[in-house]
Formats: C-alpha cells, structure tokens, sequence
C-alpha cells in the first residue's frame, strides 16, 4: 500500500468562508460598457444568436483620478456555426 503524501498543515486548514473582494462600484465607463454589452446581447438574442460568454474587461485604474479609464465588453468565444450565423446577420444587416 502506498502511503498517501502528507500536505502541508495549512492545506488542510483551508477557510473556503473568507470574503473575496468585491469588484469596484460601476463606474461611468463600466456602466457604459454593461449597457452596450446588454444592448448586443439582446440584439444577438433577436436574429437567434448568443454569446454566452461575453463579459466586460477593465485593462487598468488610472491611479491619478482612482477610477477605470474605460471598459471593453470582451465577446468571448464561440463554435464556428455561431460565428457563421453572426456574419450572416451582419451581412443582411449591411445589404450585402
């Protein structure tokens, strides 16, 4: 029988009920970025299509004026029928 590897003390004693940080109050460029990601995403859900992962992204805070300088709604990814129905909407859309 294999002896089972002894974990350090403090693995054991693992505290999964200790607070995480909270995320940053939204700031004006966030709530920008919340509004045009759940305007897309309901324009998407109309023509059929969904992008389960889309999310927003803060690249950095200014540290001079303590907040986000912008947001990025960041799409994800998705399978490629997803993507080909998402170039035919965009291409209906444009006339094409």
């Amino acid at each position: 029988m294999t002896p089972t590897p002894r974990q350090p003390d403090d693995a054991k004693a693992t505290d999964h009920t200790t607070t995480r940080h909270s995320p940053p109050p939204p700031t004006a460029k966030i709530r920008e970025a919340l509004d045009a990601r759940d305007a897309l995403a309901s324009a998407l859900s109309r023509a059929g299509i969904q992008l389960p992962a889309m999310d927003i992204r803060t690249p950095w805070f200014d540290d001079r004026e303590g907040e986000v300088r912008y947001a990025l709604v960041h799409l994800g990814v998705c399978s490629a029928p997803v993507a080909l129905m998402l170039a035919d909407v965009i291409l209906k859309g444009t006339g094409a």
